[in-house]
Order: C-alpha cells, then sequence, then structure tokens
C-alpha cells in the first residue's frame, strides 16, 4: 500500500509520516512491514485502512497454518 500511495501522490512516504498521521508507533509500523506474521490489534488495522484509503484485504492476506508450517522446497 505505502507503494501504492507513493506512485499516485508522486512522492516518498515514510513510517515517521504514517505514524504521526495514524497516531500509531513507529515501531508497531516497523514490525508490521519487516517481521512476516506480526500479530497486531483490529484498531491498528482500522488506522492503516483510513489512512491508506483501503480495505482489510488490500493490506493482508489470510495464510492456512497448514501452508504456512510447510518447510519450503529447494530446487
Amino acid at each position: 500500500m505505502i507503494e501504492k500511495r507513493q506512485f499516485s501522490e508522486g512522492r516518498r512516504i515514510t513510517i515517521n509520516e504514517i505514524a504521526t498521521s495514524t497516531g500509531l508507533n513507529r515501531m508497531t509500523l516497523s514490525k508490521i512491514l519487516n517481521q512476516k506474521g506480526y500479530g497486531t490489534g483490529t484498531e491498528t488495522i482500522d488506522k492503516l485502512c483510513a489512512y491508506f484509503g483501503c480495505q482489510v484485504e488490500d493490506l493482508m492476506e489470510h495464510i492456512p497454518e497448514d501452508v504456512a508450517r510447510e518447510p519450503e522446497q529447494s530446487l
């Protein structure tokens, strides 16, 4: 979503800008971006949806537990 917004506005958007605009902690945003599977609350997701003007499914996807636990296969 960050890339999409940056493209539409023609400028770079920082985590600090998102944190200031949403009232979310910068560290929380960093964890969401960098830690696969980081769990966050619905209030955080709601604030991000409002900021980006999007739906929940635009920010996340459900990966079934059995798929998430499968070991990666090398070729």
